[in-house]
């Protein structure tokens, strides 16, 4: 039995990092939260592997590291998904981390806290269920590459037929709705593809290895 909490690490300061706490202990019980005020401070946290990263815009200038946004969240999501809060003009320069499925991206306006505390639990209890469930089945050198495509391709191929539904109503949903379905659309596509040259390539390499 798994008795592991997922552990989110938020970086955040002044009132928001209260307000971010308030919300993740109304939405995310049984969770483990890490706190620091800046990105000095969240390197010893990271120690700690957290599953999920919050990052704040204003507590990246929070300290004397002098790092930009776009040069923490890199750093971050080298080691685990990051949820982000910022001004709308610094989305685009995150657009490469958004569009692979690394980093969710919060514009700093309205109740944009809420909206962070349920994509951190999401990303947070998504990541462990993962890694608390996988089992991996006993299987020939001749039968993995197969296995591997059944069990992925099945709950993509899931992925990508709800995805497409929805977009089928694309003049019904906000803009940025239809980006974000569009994303994972091409996000299940790449991993498809991925998966379809991992398998060959293990049963080429199984096939080779036989004896003559």
């Amino acid at each position: 039995m798994n008795l592991r909490r997922p552990t989110i690490l938020i970086i955040s300061a002044g009132p928001a990092r209260q307000r971010c706490l308030q919300e993740l202990n109304r939405c995310g019980n049984g969770l483990h939260v890490l706190a620091a005020d800046s990105i000095a401070h969240s390197r010893t946290l990271l120690l700690r592997h957290p599953d999920v990263v919050f990052l704040d815009e204003f507590a990246v200038a929070f300290g004397s590291e002098g790092e930009s946004l776009e040069s923490a969240a890199t750093w971050l999501c080298t080691t685990t998904p990051v949820v982000v809060a910022a001004e709308h003009v610094k989305k685009e320069a995150l657009r490469s981390l958004i569009a692979a499925g690394r980093l969710d991206f919060v514009e700093r306006s309205g109740d944009y806290l809420a909206r962070v505390a349920q994509l951190l639990v999401r990303r947070a209890r998504t990541k462990d269920l993962i890694t608390s469930t996988i089992e991996f089945p006993r299987a020939s050198g001749d039968d993995f590459g197969e296995i591997l495509r059944h069990e992925v391709n099945n709950p993509l191929t899931g992925i990508l037929g709800n995805t497409e539904l929805l977009l089928a109503q694309r003049d019904r949903l906000p803009a940025a709705a239809v980006e974000r379905l569009q994303t994972i659309a091409e996000l299940a596509v790449r991993l498809r593809e991925t998966i379809r040259r991992l398998s060959n390539a293990w049963e080429e390499s199984n096939e080779h290895a036989r004896p003559a």
